[in-house]
């Protein structure tokens, strides 16, 4: 990653994911060096290539992808990150977080990270999977381990459900990750 604030902005597969494009524009034009990790569930909902673009920085999308230098690029951005941002964060993402499950790069730099690194995690997902105990128990491990979670919020949701599980505003989302980065 350049200079400036690191971040590692992690994008998994909610349809809230396109959102997570204007995300990363804004804490760009903010000055943090962002760099977006997209699961393979994420790229079904949105390309690498608007992320690449407003963040001014490769995409990962892959754990073997590498910057052409002889560290793992999941290892380089662990090291180097200064906040890991997981905007739009599923279920399942916050469950690998939580039990410490590697299978993909954005899941291998979590278990990676630097202890100095924040840990901000914005959830979106169906209401009753937000609700059910498996993933408040995944919430409360990871804020046991001094991650923040910032949502999700009460209004319709692309499931057709009314009630809590939409990813929260983006500008607030934004305005959190720079409160974090000092």
């Amino acid at each position: 990653m350049s200079a400036g604030k690191q971040v590692v902005l992690g994008v998994t597969g909610s349809i809230a994911a396109h959102r997570a494009v204007d995300l990363a524009s804004q804490l760009t034009r903010q000055g943090c060096a962002v760099t977006v990790v997209m699961t393979a569930d994420a790229q079904r909902f949105v390309s690498p290539v608007p992320f690449q673009v407003l963040s001014r920085h490769p995409v990962v999308t892959d754990l073997y992808d590498s910057a052409g230098d002889w560290q793992p690029a999941h290892i380089r951005l662990a090291d180097d990150a200064q906040l890991l941002l997981v905007a739009p964060a599923t279920a399942h993402s916050i469950a690998k977080l939580a039990l410490g499950l590697a299978d993909d790069a954005l899941s291998c730099i979590g278990l990676a990270l630097n202890p100095q690194a924040k840990l901000l995690i914005a959830p979106a997902m169906n209401g009753k999977m937000w609700l059910h105990p498996a993933t408040q128990a995944h919430v409360a491990t990871l804020k046991s381990r001094a991650a923040e979670f910032i949502g999700p919020e009460e209004g319709l949701l692309a499931c057709g459900y009314e009630g809590i599980g939409r990813l929260w505003p983006v500008e607030r989302i934004a305005e959190r990750a720079l409160a974090l980065l000092g």
